[in-house]
């Protein structure tokens, strides 16, 4: 049974192919439309999935949609209803969109598709799992687990903002328990990230980077957790939670927060977008975080005393916070946690056609033997490389072997030299993982400064992520959870760690940034933590092979991994996406499949 799977019109679309349970090929439209967290119908992406598989629009069996847009439209409706006349002007420009497309979903899905198919006539059956359901089905149905606890957790869905249950091989997917909206996690960590001057559903990961900045013990963020607690969100054991929406906008508005009202609240001006952080707002962000995490654990001590699993799944859009992740595994109240790597709604489509393959076919799930793959977008040859070169003119060097390719990008990355690795196929998810990334010295102490001013032009506080292969995770940091797709946070070794002075939170959030936090400074946040990426050999052989070459060469196994873009694009796709983004930022070397451009 050959389904395709889309997520589209909310944030991030994305197609994917599954055949008999098997995921072929998955994208993101933004890789191809090249506007970051793409929300549009997923033509091209859909295009590819077709293409690279070789099935026509007509060989598919069905289509899954990743949630109800019905369902959906009853919660917008009955919200509106229940704040009226409140929010107005909200209704006013959603209730059109409304009508014009999304409420005709399946009927629009099938006019695209029309426009795929040969032959113009296609009945393909359209299904349409609930969006919680599809969260959880791309997090089990690619997890290493027959049988497990899971737990989904984002914004909102149709009406769910969480929900938990069990899910089994050959039972599938029991749902014990739902959160629903206007109550969400996932929402009240975006209200904060609004507030704080970033975007909402995709600045949530600024904020987490800068949370460490904020002042543990201090007075300030006690203060402003106990206004949390006491003012927004009524906190319930069983990890349930009761917003406060005297101060939230977004049931009916067109903003998360009224801004004077939390100005009042926390005494701080919100923060516009490109206005100085303050130690104020990194001790905010550091209360939300610890709030979150706090929710977090009583749900995973609920849902392991209410199914008595052993192991949990994770998804949806918190689920891509790598810090309460790391928080979690630690509290080991599972033996194990698995987070789907494309946790957002990019994952809603795989979960949409793994729920539907799964269901449908009644086929058994016995567990990944090993673990899933995320290289599942475009890949391009050689040949295409070699054309895109001569058109540029461009100099370059040609490696038939691999071994002498990763010891060349090895000597330029210990030469100090900041290098985009292009190779196989893009990644499916958020996270650049070996395949499109731009790679430099961890040992650097400026490497760190010259990545966010020069290379990605961001924000100077965000930390870089280190790339390490399996067998030498433990050289470098403290017993962890070992995560091949940066989703779990990890400490770097006391051992290798610098002592900061006594008086360090008195410094500016500048200042604290430039002292040397260890023998990797490059990698190490200010907690010295790091969102490391652990690389299996038979994973990734040709990143695996770099890395151990650039060990050979200077002793060292760790390298600075980032994604390959600059700020609000996003991630390279096709060899002229690499080669534009090398020429307009300070990367100094390029490496495309087998060729290696120097500027």
């Amino acid at each position: 049974m050959k389904i395709l799977g889309i997520s589209a019109y909310y944030h991030d679309s994305a197609a994917v192919i599954v055949e008999d349970g098997k995921v072929l090929y998955a994208a993101q439209e933004e890789r191809f439309s090249r506007i970051k967290n793409d929300a549009s119908f997923p033509e091209k992406a859909i295009e590819y999935c077709l293409n690279e598989s070789g099935f026509n629009v007509e060989d598919l069996d069905l289509i899954s949609f990743y949630d109800k847009p019905y369902l959906k439209f009853e919660r917008l409706l009955e919200t509106y209803y229940a704040f009226a006349p409140k929010g107005f002007r909200s209704f006013s420009m959603a209730i059109p969109i409304w009508l014009r497309e999304k409420l005709f979903i399946k009927q629009l899905i099938k006019k695209r598709i029309d426009k795929l198919s040969q032959s113009k006539t296609n009945k393909i059956p359209i299904s349409f799992p609930e969006h919680h359901l599809s969260h959880a089905a791309s997090a089990f149905y690619t997890s290493p687990f027959n049988k497990c606890a899971y737990l989904t957790v984002d914004g909102v869905g149709e009406w769910s903002t969480a929900s938990y249950g069990t899910a089994c091989g050959e039972k599938g997917i029991q749902v014990l328990g739902e959160l629903q909206f206007p109550d969400s996690l996932g929402l009240f960590y975006s209200s904060f990230t609004y507030f704080l001057g970033f975007e909402v559903n995709s600045g949530e990961y600024k904020m987490m980077g800068l949370a460490p900045y904020g002042y543990n013990s201090s007075k300030r963020v006690v203060h402003y957790i106990n206004i949390i607690r006491e003012k927004l969100v009524d906190i319930k054991q069983d990890g349930s939670i009761k917003l406060n929406i005297d101060y939230f906008e977004y049931p009916v508005g067109l903003r998360m927060v009224n801004p004077k009202k939390w100005e009042k609240l926390f005494g701080i001006k919100k923060r516009l977008p490109e206005e100085k952080l303050e130690q104020s707002h990194a001790d905010l962000a550091l209360a939300a975080q610890k709030v979150l995490e706090e929710v977090l654990i009583k749900l995973i001590k609920f849902v392991k005393q209410e199914t008595n699993e052993d192991y949990l799944c994770l998804s949806g859009g918190v689920a891509l916070n790598c810090v309460a992740n790391a928080v979690l595994f630690k509290q080991k109240v599972f033996n194990d946690i698995y987070v789907q790597p494309a946790a957002g709604d990019a994952g809603g489509a795989l979960g949409a056609a793994l729920a539907a393959a799964y269901i449908k076919q009644g086929l058994h799930f016995d567990g990944l033997k090993r673990p899933f793959d995320v290289y599942l977008g475009p890949k391009y040859s050689n040949l295409d490389i070699l054309r895109l070169l001569r058109k540029q003119k461009s100099k370059y060097q040609y490696f038939e072997n691999m071994e002498e390719l990763t010891e060349a990008t090895a000597q330029f990355i210990a030469q100090k030299k900041v290098v985009g690795w292009y190779r196989g196929r893009t990644e499916f998810g958020p996270r650049a993982l070996g395949n499109r990334s731009i790679l430099a010295d961890a040992t650097d102490p400026n490497m760190q400064y010259t990545l966010n001013m020069k290379i990605k032009f961001r924000e100077g506080f965000r930390p870089f992520a280190p790339v390490v292969c399996e067998e030498d995770y433990d050289e470098y940091f403290e017993p962890g959870k070992h995560s091949y797709y940066m989703l779990f946070t990890s400490t770097l070794k006391e051992s290798l760690r610098k002592k900061l002075p006594n008086d360090f939170q008195n410094y500016s959030l500048v200042e604290k940034r430039k002292f040397i936090k260890s023998e990797l400074p490059a990698v190490t946040h200010i907690d010295f933590s790091a969102r490391v990426q652990v690389v299996k050999k038979d994973l990734n052989p040709a990143f695996w092979k770099l890395i151990q070459s650039y060990k050979q060469l200077t002793g060292i196994g760790v390298l600075i991994n980032t994604s390959f873009n600059i700020k609000d694009e996003p991630i390279v796709n096709s060899p002229e996406d690499a080669y534009l983004c090398f020429m307009r930022s300070s990367m100094d070397v390029l490496v495309l499949e087998n060729y290696i451009i120097e500027k």
